[in-house]
């Protein structure tokens, strides 16, 4: 009984502590700091979405907000009308016109009016500013006429009217420099090597498996036009947020993944679709990584495809993206080239498909380790066979001694018996 009543009050002293209110005082961290620390969540919480940093079409997933310093997009007022939308770089465009010919047309009917042409309307003795303009409607035509150079022949101005001529010089200077930048912004836009993107396309997945002996990280790119991607180059990026050893923390932070920058395999020539392949070796940041622990990571692959068109000689750039989700362990790309009647020809339907094959599901760093582990047994069977060797020499050596030593006593006693 009293052993029952020692437990029931251990028991009431731990519900006491566990429900009695604990206030923890944490340091002032950043908010993204805050997020990441460790919660008591359950298991099904804790497989959350990963938020990805550029999404696959190559956008990138990015919104900047508290910008206070506006007035720098009005220092570069032409790249911000050319990164705009469509529907606001086209409506942009035809108010930039119509405000010009308006204001203009407002000016020559004040003209006009000033001058007194409005109270001369079919007085033939009365040289007016601007013949046949007779209210604000038909300025407004005079304006869009003297603007575009488009010269009716109806409208026309007279040599009476020396702030006509004046006001015609600066309409026909003004209307060329709205035509030079309007027309130069839609002219960069429709340009643009983005929809050239468009035909730059990545594998759906990453595959990791052996090549020549090691592991690999490998992912496909291909161009659909004929035309080529001349210069083109490769890099990836492993987003990933981390902690210094200050304790200072990094979200997203960027490490360089090599995919041949020091071999010049970055260097592509993009005829056919190439398998991009990252050697999983020391200096990789995936060493330690294995196929059960790759699930658990919270990691991004940003791939960038960078290089000239052809034909426009502007530079194109495309980007894509892989989650651990899209990470396949052990698998390997169908091949998509086969040889035809004198050309090569490319099935892109097999493009994104994979296939499983036999690949250890240890991280390359354990694969080193048992790689070392199994040389060391040979290299300590050779050590043991020379000392065994080596025994075995001194061995004789010594016996041999021992023969010569009982030989010479022998013939020492021989003599002796002889002299006796």
């Amino acid at each position: 009984l009293f052993s029952m009543a020692a437990n029931v009050l251990e028991e009431d002293s731990m519900e006491q502590d566990i429900e009695s209110p604990v206030t923890i005082h944490q340091p002032k961290l950043p908010k993204q700091a805050r997020e990441d620390l460790p919660k008591n969540i359950s298991k099904e919480c804790a497989k959350r979405k990963i938020q990805r940093y550029v999404r696959k079409d190559g956008k990138c997933n990015v919104h900047h907000g508290n910008v206070r310093e506006t007035y720098r997009y009005l220092t570069d007022i032409f790249t911000t009308l050319v990164d705009l939308k469509w529907r606001f770089n086209l409506l942009i465009f035809v108010m930039v016109y119509t405000v010009t010919w308006l204001f203009f047309g407002m000016i020559w009917w004040l003209i006009a009016y000033m001058r007194g042409d409005m109270d001369h309307i079919g007085d033939s003795t009365w040289t007016p500013c601007v013949s046949n303009l007779n209210g604000f409607v038909s300025a407004f035509l005079f304006s869009i006429e003297t603007e575009t150079t488009i010269g009716y022949g109806y409208r026309v101005i007279t040599d009476k009217c020396p702030e006509g001529i004046i006001l015609l010089l600066v309409q026909s200077v003004l209307g060329s420099i709205v035509n030079a930048f309007m027309v130069g912004c839609m002219f960069v836009k429709i340009s643009q090597p983005k929809k050239r993107a468009e035909t730059l396309v990545f594998s759906t997945n990453a595959v990791i498996s052996m090549r020549d002996g090691k592991l690999c990280l490998m992912f496909r790119v291909g161009d659909l036009r004929n035309s080529h991607i001349v210069e083109a180059s490769i890099r990836a990026k492993l987003i990933k947020s981390k902690q210094t050893k200050e304790g200072e923390f990094i979200p997203l932070n960027q490490t360089d993944i090599n995919v041949g920058y020091y071999t010049g395999d970055d260097r592509l020539f993009l005829v056919s679709p190439l398998i991009i392949s990252h050697e999983i070796n020391q200096q990789s940041p995936f060493w330690e990584i294995s196929k059960a622990q790759l699930p658990k990571e919270e990691l991004e692959i940003v791939v960038i495809l960078e290089g000239m068109v052809e034909a426009t000689g502007m530079t194109c750039q495309a980007r894509s993206s892989y989650i651990t989700s899209e990470i396949l362990w052990g698998y390997r790309f169908t091949p998509v080239l086969t040889l035809e009647d004198g050309f090569y020809e490319v099935d892109y339907n097999s493009f994104h498909e994979t296939y499983e094959t036999n690949t250890p599901v240890y991280s390359a760093k354990e694969l080193a380790e048992m790689a070392s582990r199994a040389e060391l047994p040979l290299t300590w069977s050779v050590s043991s066979k020379l000392d065994q060797h080596a025994e075995l020499e001194t061995e004789e050596e010594e016996k041999n001694q021992e023969d010569q030593n009982e030989r010479n006593g022998d013939v020492a006693n021989l003599e002796n018996e002889s002299k006796v």
